[in-house]
């Protein structure tokens, strides 16, 4: 049992000092040389006839000043204030450069930093979304948490095998064009993962003379596919995984996406409308979810013991609590207004946490539980789209797209109007389409789940090896559902008899979106707690977490716990420990 006060943060203190203990200036083992910026020139020169594959180069190699990041081209700062970055190598390579069955030039890009003053540790920097550009090779870790290049690690992130700049084609998809070339789908899915690394630690060892110590992946979303895809298909590369959010049934968190576009739909419909994305935007209100979100916390909240606007146990959350304070409500005699929901609205909300089904009743995806982030823009943005109507769902604009030219066989192309990607989603029959994730058709010999699906619960060799892998995953997450994690992870934990705790742990986020934000304590630092595990065997019982300054509550502090403990109050509020939940049925 971990405590946790609101106001001590005993164990917020705990991470900081060991984030510092893992500090570059702290635990640094090669001073910076005076010659760091000639060998970095020469890099390119001196890999020529060592890389691991023939035809790796550097294209470029430059020697960067300690300072802020600087931001390629069109691309945003993250969020916060900049962060100053050691004096360090930049290089960007290319690897398996070639012709594709659609006619296009594709690649691996590759991109690395290496600092002068280095820790002795090689951190991969997951991707996001379709990816196709290079990354930062900073090593974010998190919003609150300080990138891993300036906790002195050498860093990598890559492109996975497809250029935006160039493999875009507008008549082809756009940026999911690539999605055409069985190649570069499964370059997308993890066949770029093992190369990358190899020549990164094949650069480590030319420019600092040794292999790095300890190797990390970490990654959200895709990026927490492409972990789940190292910790199953390629164990032997990586002491420590943080795989956030993991996508790793993507093809069908697609059908999902799809599923609840279909359910939005059926609001727009009753209400005499055109389907239209605007129109999904417009089928729920901001006062809208403001009244489901009281109506869960209303049902739930205080179940963990403590009324403060969070669901720490999810799990007994269920419809039965959640329904009679939907449908209290409900609009009389049907006449919608900010004050009420309309029963199509209901029945929509119903669907989604049901989850997508065939015809026949069969599960294609799980369902989201109930939980209080549902009403927050990060859960709006992909769902329905901006209040305004101005950004559609972003499981209209890359959810379905997505589905027709990556994750179904044989692809097929949208066009490029987010109408047109609706109007895919809505043709879309769960009956009949679904079965196309595991379609294989010329010039596709395996199928997109086979490419794209990393949900093996066979973790055997990464087991022996002595990995270790974390999995934090937001409640309140409307893309990538966390009853699918929770369900991996109840599998993994019966093939190895009840041990799974001993080499991963998964840390659901209470009221947190996909990755970040939402009313939740979305501040922590999961690479040090990885760090704490792998290289001092301490296992993480709870981790501090705390709420950013977007949040309902600022400085908040909770601990996340290990499923299936959860967070209880039992005074109130004023301290939570992790222990193990009553069970809940649904």
């Amino acid at each position: 049992m971990v405590m946790i006060g609101g106001t001590t943060g005993g164990i917020a203190l705990a991470a900081l000092a060991s984030a510092l203990a893992h500090a570059p200036s702290m635990a640094a083992e090669t001073a910076a040389p005076a010659d760091a910026a000639a060998r970095c020139a020469a890099l390119g020169a001196r890999m020529d006839g060592h890389w691991p594959e023939t035809g790796t180069r550097i294209t470029r190699a430059v020697f960067q000043a300690a300072g802020p990041v600087a931001m390629p081209p069109g691309m945003p700062a993250p969020p916060g204030p900049p962060t100053p970055l050691p004096a360090h190598c930049e290089v960007e390579g290319i690897m398996h450069e070639r012709t594709g069955v659609d006619g296009q030039h594709y690649a691996i890009r590759f991109h690395m930093r290496l600092p002068a003053d280095w820790n002795g540790r090689f951190l991969f920097e997951g991707g996001g979304g379709t990816n196709g550009n290079l990354g930062l090779a900073i090593g974010m870790a998190g919003f609150s948490a300080p990138p891993a290049l300036a906790r002195g690690f050498a860093v990598l992130s890559q492109d996975s095998g497809h250029d935006n700049a160039t493999n875009s084609p507008p008549g082809k998809g756009g940026a999911v064009a690539f999605g055409l070339d069985p190649q570069a789908r499964a370059d997308y899915g993890g066949a770029s993962l093992r190369p990358v690394t190899l020549a990164a630690q094949a650069l480590i060892r030319a420019y600092y003379g040794q292999a790095p110590r300890h190797s990390y992946f970490f990654g959200c979303s895709k990026g927490g596919q492409e972990g789940m895809m190292l910790a199953q298909r390629d164990p032997d590369l990586y002491d420590g995984i943080v795989a956030g959010a993991p996508g790793f049934s993507l093809p069908r968190a697609a059908i999902g996406e799809v599923w609840n576009i279909q359910a939005f739909a059926g609001v727009v419909r009753a209400a005499g409308q055109p389907v239209t994305p605007g129109a999904i935007a417009a089928s729920f209100s901001d006062a809208d979810l403001g009244l489901v979100r009281t109506a869960v916390l209303a049902a739930c909240d205080a179940e963990d013991g403590a009324r403060d606007g969070m669901i720490l146990d999810a799990a007994m959350c269920t419809s039965a609590k959640v329904l009679p304070r939907l449908n209290a409500l409900a609009c009389a005699d049907g006449r919608k207004s900010d004050a009420c929901l309309g029963r199509p609205q209901i029945e929509a909300l119903v669907r989604i946490h049901d989850g997508a089904k065939d015809g026949e009743g069969r599960q294609l995806y799980p369902g989201f539980p109930w939980d209080a982030g549902w009403a927050d823009m990060g859960w709006r943005i992909w769902m329905t789209g901006s209040a305004d109507g101005r950004i559609p769902a972003i499981n209209i604009a890359m959810g379905a797209p997505a589905l027709a030219a990556i994750f179904t066989t044989p692809p097929t192309v949208p066009g490029p109007a987010p109408q047109d990607a609706l109007d895919y989603a809505l043709g879309f029959d769960m009956s009949r389409d679904a079965a196309r994730i595991d379609a294989v058709a010329p010039p596709f010999q395996r199928s997109a789940w086979q490419d794209i699906g990393a949900r093996s619960i066979d973790l055997d060799a990464f087991r022996a090896r002595g990995g270790r892998l974390i999995v934090p995953h937001g409640v309140s997450d409307p893309v990538f559902s966390i009853d699918d994690t929770l369900a991996w992870y109840r599998e993994v934990d019966a093939r190895y008899d009840g041990t799974a705790g001993n080499f991963v742990r998964v840390f659901p986020v209470p009221g947190m979106n996909h990755c970040a934000g939402g009313p939740a304590t979305d501040q922590y630092d999961m690479l040090a707690v990885l760090m704490d595990w792998v290289e001092q065997g301490k296992a993480p019982d709870a981790v501090a977490a705390r709420a950013g300054p977007m949040s309902p509550w600022p400085g908040r502090e909770r601990p996340l716990c290990p499923y299936p403990a959860v967070a209880r109050s039992s005074d109130g509020g004023g301290h939570f420990a992790c222990v193990t939940p009553r069970s809940g049925t649904d």
